[in-house]
């Protein structure tokens, strides 16, 4: 059963969240959440950075779609500098 508790919002906006929450879901000081808000609902899911692991596995992913895709190397060094062009 979840463990429930109440709080309240300070005038900053600020909501501490319970002691025994943060015990029970092992949150600590730094932890990121994402934040949902819907009508009179607000969901706060906490996330973390991909492990390092994932990350080698996410740009090993995009390596071999950008191959398939036929996209190389001096395609994405031009498009950066399309992009930063862009930008001045």
């Amino acid at each position: 059963m979840a463990n429930i508790a109440t709080t309240k919002m300070t005038s900053k906006g600020q909501v501490v969240i319970p002691e025994n929450i943060r015990k029970q879901l092992n949150l600590k000081a730094g932890t990121q959440f994402v934040v949902v808000g819907e009508k009179d609902v607000i969901i706060l899911k906490n996330i973390e950075p991909p492990s390092f692991g994932e990350v080698g596995d996410l740009i090993t992913e995009a390596r071999e779609k950008g191959k398939q895709a036929g996209i190389k190397k001096s395609d994405i060094g031009d498009a950066i500098l399309r992009v930063r062009n862009k930008k001045k």
